[in-house]
């Protein structure tokens, strides 16, 4: 959960959240998120805060959805924002 209310409080991303927008989201997410217990895989990770969002979609057959696709491995599961809007059809 830290790691979401980082990233969606960096100033320099495009989401331009003001801090109540985000305090909203981080709530939603724990009131409505799963929460799952995966084992942590072995593929190298730069950042290893990427690795539990890696873990996770993989575990729970789900899309993860970043912007930094070279940050991952290339997986059909990992795709960027604009791929996801346009399979779920937005």
């Amino acid at each position: 959960m830290a790691e979401y209310e980082d990233v969606l409080s960096r100033p320099k991303l495009a989401f331009h959240f003001e801090k109540s927008r985000v305090d909203e989201i981080i709530s939603k997410i724990k009131i409505d998120g799963l929460s799952v217990a995966v084992t942590p895989s072995t593929m190298p990770f730069a950042d290893e805060s990427d690795r539990v969002f890696y873990d996770v979609a993989e575990a729970c057959d789900a899309y993860l959805i970043t912007k930094n696709l070279k940050d991952f491995p290339s997986k059909t599961f990992i795709i960027p924002p604009d791929q996801f809007l346009y399979l779920i059809d937005i």
